[in-house]
């Protein structure tokens, strides 16, 4: 692994804002293994919690014999528990994404690699998978400082080729990762069948689900003018235009009818949504925005 892809990806100045944090999940899943995480669950690590009175069949190992002498009643001690977290960055690498400069695919690839490096401080549970995947072709599970590396291998040879629909990479996104967790979904939601279906499907999963509506600052605040023939980056569609300011007032419009729709859609469902623009340093997003949106800590 070249040092030049690191730095492209995770430059040492970000590495260590992101080792002071970790991922958060709104919900309590159940890890599989010992993590770094406290659990809201009991368990038997040995960080002590609370008491709770004996009853038969519980592990006399527990008892507080101390108590028992003070108050000749049986107590059992009850520890904090630590345990991993799934964590399930979800990228769309569609041709859309591959506009703007920096690219919306490169961009959610830092965003990707960032997330990632911060589960992987922390023991969790790290997959990067695309929209594009075959249901049955998974991306390896990455667990780990260790792992870094395997983590920026997968990233890197993420390309802006894929051809399957919002629904469809989601669904076999479902079929191929059962668990709990975390998924942070990147994506432009540009899709001529619509991206409402997919954000269904992520929701039945169960999942704490996030999604980072990417564009890029050319689609927020397009300068374009004079006769223009626009091609459809997805399927090759043609459409001649004259750029007007009339145009652009109803191009506005219907941008922030489009990002209004798709921040209501996932606020009723329990989604937490948010728009970024590609301008946004990585770094700014991830230590100021998604802190506040409760996604690290």
């Amino acid at each position: 692994m070249s040092s030049t892809l690191q730095s492209d990806l995770l430059p040492p100045s970000l590495m260590a804002r992101l080792e002071r944090l970790e991922l958060v999940s709104r919900k309590i899943f159940r890890g599989r293994m010992k993590g770094e995480r406290r659990s809201p669950r009991r368990g038997q690590s040995v960080e002590f919690a609370d008491f709770r009175n004996y009853v038969a069949g519980d592990d006399l190992r527990f008892i507080d014999w101390n108590t028992y002498a003070r108050l000749d009643r049986l107590f059992l001690k009850l520890f904090l528990e630590e345990e991993d977290l799934h964590f399930y960055a979800l990228l769309d690498a569609s041709a859309s994404m591959t506009f703007g400069d920096p690219s919306k695919l490169q961009y959610a690839k830092q965003l990707a690699a960032a997330l990632g490096f911060v589960g992987l401080t922390r023991s969790d549970r790290v997959k990067i998978e695309t929209i594009g995947q075959p249901a049955h072709h998974p991306s390896p599970v990455l667990r780990g400082r260790r792992s870094m590396w395997r983590l920026l291998e997968r990233i890197d040879g993420i390309a802006g080729n894929e051809t399957a629909t919002l629904d469809q990479g989601v669904r076999n996104f479902c079929l191929r990762n059962s668990g709990r967790g975390i998924c942070v979904f990147i994506s432009d939601l540009l899709d001529k069948n619509g991206y409402e279906s997919a954000l269904r499907r992520l929701v039945a999963q169960r999942m704490d689900v996030f999604v980072i509506h990417l564009m890029s600052k050319e689609e927020l605040d397009p300068t374009l003018t004079g006769d223009l023939q626009l091609v459809d980056s997805e399927d090759d569609d043609v459409a001649e235009v004259t750029i007007s300011a009339p145009l652009l007032k109803r191009y506005h419009e219907t941008l922030n009818a489009f990002v209004g729709s798709a921040r209501e859609f996932c606020n009723r469902r329990g989604v937490s949504y948010m728009l970024v623009n590609n301008e946004v340093p990585v770094e700014q997003l991830i230590t100021e925005y998604l802190v506040k949106r409760g996604l690290v800590r």
